[in-house]
């Protein structure tokens, strides 16, 4: 029965694939297809005899953007009510409204007659009208935006930015972004010649970024495979938890006796499982605290830096660059808590169960297992991106969600396959999952260094685990001082850079992959000292909570120094981009041995409560569904948001809420499930494989013992987001 359903699955995702490049998020054929100059012509006289319907495509119409003077570029309009306008006259007339978006630069050479030209007044008087410093500030908030656009792999507005042609003047390079609404059959050029004024015989220079109608979101194949799939998960997950909910309450069966296949999809079980909080001796419970913390950090530094634009740019700007914006700003760091930990859980779960040779003879099972922990949700997060999050609702900015769609519909298997980090991270599906990519590629070939540590000898596990750290840091060291990038994602007066910082260092797993080898060396040493006792000089412990605080503070100090306009040290990038989130790994992995051996004090017990116990089970899913969940509300924005920090606070919370709630739908119907389905084929494969007798018997089980090991190390040592327990102590 599993087998079918996963080749009926499998053919269904070979449609989506034969069919995807004709499927785009917004149909620019049917954009196209409407356009007809004459009517546009005959539309426009009558708008022009009938007032109020005049009014109503002026009234959502262009406009002069509010709060230049702080940095304002943007008026939108009014979106729905362009979109909503509608009328049905005589002579066969349907009159409908359509909106665009277009970007005119503020540097013009207007010649209207018995006016004295603006480039005559502005540019030639750059401080009548706005000073350098404002535009500066204001130049430097769109590259901001720009680069965190790319951090989801869209290099639109980031290539567009860098091809600005930069002049002294501080209004030169300054672009309003304007809603129009024109008629339906017309195109921007033509109806604004006519409604307006003749644009090409004054000189008026635009460029059309980009139009909406109503229902140019066609329903894709894509959205046919998604109602599918999710149509039949729902459904065996309703048979599963009936099955379940009759076997328990009806029948009163014995849990131990309800077919543990037919229960695998069932929302009771698997939600009862999720909420159980268990604390058994041997566990590092302040893990959990951490994990939740990190990922509440990651949400925090979203919800700031996700907002299409602002009101006011120039506040955003100058917080975000200075002290106060650290605690958002640094949030960069906390994807390497996450490193760090999936490399202390791997060796601390693992060490001691198996040797290196019984590992490469399993070593098929060993990946399996992984891509089992990561796949199912993160295939979720893809399905979703490539169809549902394009229709859940529209807005002016509808743009980025289109783009971000359109990629998963043609790139969606190098998310799958773990690579688009490496091979397509320009044109990244779901471009925060370079996470993933990083945590699987990793982790992928960390039995190079297993294999010393499994070997039952110290000095070769030390060999093999100093021996990769050091490969990793020099291999990062030589790239970093060769490429000489900037070193942070807001590096004022380096715009010209980031288009390779992004691809070249933040999605690079050789530069990135330092703190999960950190994690692995302090995954040893934790499981060298499981058990026992710590006797420590109360000296050597503050020496190193003083080491903890000088990193962090180290590199809180940097990422504001680099955020300054006056920063120019080529050789500390460098630097810094080599040992920094190796030196963050090293204060991560302090702080729980400290926790583990009782040289923390309250920091342990606050790290350790129950609260943290059921979000650290929900982190990966939270992780994956945050962001695109972000990125459609905020599409939805119908004007430029005022920047506040208590009103982007208030966001985050909702935000949280949310992405806990979908997190905790995608692990009990899809994540635990899956999970429970592959334990139970492993059970079934160990118990064809034991032979009938005699010590082949104890030999077999000995292996089948070890490979059950293997089986489990994913389970037990997996970054964020398992569904059971990651510190377990078998």
């Amino acid at each position: 029965m599993v087998s079918k359903v996963f080749l009926l699955l499998f053919f269904a995702t070979f449609t989506f694939v034969k069919s995807q490049r004709s499927n785009e998020a917004i149909d620019s054929v049917f954009l196209e297809s409407v356009l007809d100059a004459e009517e546009c012509d005959r539309q426009i006289r009558t708008i022009r005899r009938n007032v109020l319907i005049g009014l109503q495509f002026a009234d959502a119409g262009i406009r002069i953007p509010k709060g230049i003077l702080q940095g304002g570029t943007v008026d939108l309009g009014n979106y729905h009510q362009c979109l909503a306008i509608e009328h049905s006259l005589e002579d066969n007339m349907h009159i409908q409204g359509k909106y665009c978006a277009i970007r005119v630069p503020v540097d013009q050479a207007l010649e209207i007659p018995g006016f004295e030209s603006p480039r005559e007044r502005w540019m030639n008087n750059p401080g009548s009208y706005m000073d350098q410093n404002t535009s500066s500030i204001v130049d430097e908030y769109n590259l901001r935006r720009a680069r965190i656009l790319a951090l989801d792999g869209d290099f639109d507005a980031l290539e567009e930015y860098n091809a600005r042609t930069s002049t002294p003047n501080p209004l030169s390079g300054t672009v309003f972004t304007l809603g129009v609404c024109v008629p339906k059959v017309c195109t921007t050029q033509q109806a604004l010649t006519s409604l307006l004024f003749n644009a090409t015989e004054i000189g008026f220079e635009y460029t059309e970024n980009y139009c909406r109608l109503r229902g140019d979101k066609p329903f894709s194949t894509a959205d046919i495979v998604a109602v599918a799939i999710f149509s039949f998960i729902a459904f065996i997950n309703l048979l599963s938890t009936s099955y379940d909910l009759y076997q328990r309450f009806f029948l009163k069966t014995d849990v131990k006796a309800i077919n543990p296949v037919y229960q695998s999809f069932s929302v009771y079980t698997n939600s009862q499982r999720l909420m159980t909080i268990s604390s058994g001796s041997g566990t590092m419970q302040c893990i959990d605290g951490i994990r939740t913390i990190a990922m509440m950090w990651v949400i925090i530094g979203h919800s700031f830096s996700t907002e299409p634009y602002t009101a006011n740019p120039r506040d955003s700007f100058l917080w975000m660059i200075s002290a106060e914006g650290l605690w958002v700003t640094a949030a960069t760091m906390t994807v390497d808590t996450f490193f760090t930990l999936g490399g202390i859980l791997l060796v601390y779960t693992t060490v001691g169960k198996m040797t290196g040779t019984t590992l490469f003879k399993n070593l098929h099972w060993f990946y399996l297992n992984r891509v089992v922990r990561l796949l199912p949700i993160l295939a979720v997060t893809v399905l979703l991106q490539a169809s549902f999050f394009n229709h859940v609702t529209d807005g002016p900015f509808w743009q980025t969600v289109a783009n971000q769609t359109n990629r998963c519909r043609n790139y969606w298997w190098y998310t799958l396959l773990f690579v688009q980090n490496v091979l397509n991270n320009r044109s990244m599906c779901t471009g925060h999952a370079w996470y993933v990519a990083i945590d699987a590629q990793v982790y992928f070939i960390s039995p190079l260094v297993l294999f010393w540590v499994f070997s039952g000898n110290k000095r070769k596990a030390w060999f093999g685990l100093l021996g990769g750290l050091l490969a990793i840091q020099i291999g990062a060291t030589i790239f970093n001082f060769n490429k000489s990038l900037q070193a942070g994602v807001i590096v004022p007066g380096r715009g010209e850079d980031t288009a390779d910082y992004m691809p070249l260092y933040y999605f690079n797993p050789l530069t990135r992959a330092g703190p999960f080898f950190v994690g692995l060396v302090f995954g040893y040493v934790l499981h060298l000292y499981r058990g026992k006792k710590v006797n420590m000089p109360w000296v050597l412990a503050v020496f190193f909570w003083a080491c903890f605080c000088g990193i962090l503070g180290g590199i809180f100090y940097f990422k504001y120094r680099i955020m300054q306009f006056d920063w120019d040290n080529q050789f500390m990038d460098n630097f810094m981009n080599s040992f920094m989130r190796p030196a963050w790994a090293c204060a991560i992995s302090w702080l729980i041995f400290a926790c583990v051996h009782g040289y923390s004090g309250p920091i342990n017990w606050f790290l350790s409560l129950d609260v943290w116990k059921v979000p650290a089970k929900l982190t990966y899913g939270m992780y994956l569904l945050h962001y695109p969940f972000m990125f459609s509300f905020n599409a939805t924005m119908i004007t430029p948001k005022y920047f506040s920090v208590g009103g982007y606070t208030f966001k985050f919370l909702s935000y949280m809420v949310i992405a806990l709630a979908v997190s905790y739908v995608a692990t009990v119907m899809v994540d635990s499930p899956i999970s429970a389905l592959y334990r139970q084929l492993m059970i079934k494969i160990q118990k064809k494989r034991a032979p009938p007798n005699g010590e082949k018997v104890m030999k077999e089980q000995n292996n089948n013992n070890e490979k059950s090991n293997i089986v489990q190390m994913t389970a037990d040592g997996a970054t964020a987001g398992t569904d059971v327990p990651a510190v377990t102590i078998k």
